[in-house]
């Protein structure tokens, strides 16, 4: 009876070093994984940054990034006008900007970057006051239509007749 005992326990102890074994080399297993790496902290210059036209709906979700992480500051609206401008989204640059001269408007003259101002200016005056996109061609870069140089002739209208 003795030996079964014996047997018995000697199993027991054996079963219990082999989990233990197991149990350390677990350990140490998840000891050595990778942590993963810190991610770079959001920039307000993020937005145009590397721009690249063929990833512009890239650079258009890194900038809602920038944009969400600095709600209060025109300048990443101011920015990302410019890239829906880029991608022929009128209607969505203007939305920027009027939101961006409001924060402009809200904020102390001597807190804001005078050129960011001038700016916002500019391109407010060329986005009606509701949705409908650019109201002035140069906006876009596009050239007025009528005469060669870009401009129509006065009174001709846009054909130039």
């Amino acid at each position: 009876m003795n030996r079964r005992r014996n047997r018995s326990t000697q199993r027991r102890q054996t079963q219990r070093f082999a989990a233990l074994v197991a149990l350390v080399i677990a350990t140490l297993l998840t000891a050595c994984a990778e942590e993963p790496l810190p991610q770079r902290r959001i920039n307000r210059s993020d937005c145009l940054h590397t721009i690249d036209m063929d990833h512009l709906p890239e650079a258009l979700r890194r900038c809602d990034a920038v944009v969400a992480a600095f709600p209060k500051d025109p300048g990443p609206l101011n920015d990302r006008f410019l890239l829906h401008i880029l991608a022929d989204k009128d209607d969505a640059a203007c939305q920027d900007i009027r939101q961006a001269a409001a924060l402009a408007q809200a904020l102390p003259t001597r807190k804001m970057d005078h050129q960011l101002r001038h700016d916002l200016a500019l391109r407010l005056a060329d986005c009606p006051a509701t949705a409908g996109g650019l109201t002035s061609p140069q906006a876009t870069g596009a050239p007025k239509p009528g005469r060669p140089g870009g401009a129509a002739a006065p009174g001709k209208g846009a054909a130039g007749h």
